[in-house]
């Protein structure tokens, strides 16, 4: 199982440790900084760059060039509770050439990938407290 340790570091900025690899989140308001991404940005960067992950190897499967290879998305969150994002729009930036037949098999690979099943078979999550303990 894979573990991604998050730690406090004030106000609402905390750090997030995935292997050997420090992010920093933030809110851009209240006692936030904007020192980084808000956790939800990161949820649906997740999104967006395991869609330009699959869409890179679609693309070297296929032997067509990936240099300039672009993933733009756009969220907003959902006006009705509870707090989510209510919708995800990506657009996957191709400057090669492709026929319709493969910007389509593009298009599928890019919705199965592993971000976007999990959110479409939703993963079972556990939350527990354990008070007077810290992480290592």
């Amino acid at each position: 199982m894979a573990e991604i340790v998050v730690h406090h570091e004030g106000g609402d900025r905390f750090s997030v440790v995935v292997r050997r690899h420090t992010l920093l989140v933030d809110q851009p308001d209240g006692q936030g900084q904007d020192l980084g991404p808000t956790p939800t940005e990161l949820f649906v960067a997740g999104l967006a760059s395991c869609v330009g992950y699959y869409a890179e190897r679609f693309l070297q499967r296929h032997d067509v060039p990936v240099d300039g290879l672009k993933v733009l998305c756009r969220f907003e969150m959902s006006k009705d509770g509870p707090s989510r994002v209510g919708s995800v729009a990506l657009e996957v930036l191709v400057p090669a050439h492709l026929t319709e037949s493969q910007a389509e098999a593009l298009r599928r690979v890019a919705e199965h990938c592993t971000v976007h099943n999990s959110i479409r078979t939703a993963p079972d999550i556990v939350t527990s407290v354990s008070a007077g303990r810290q992480a290592a």
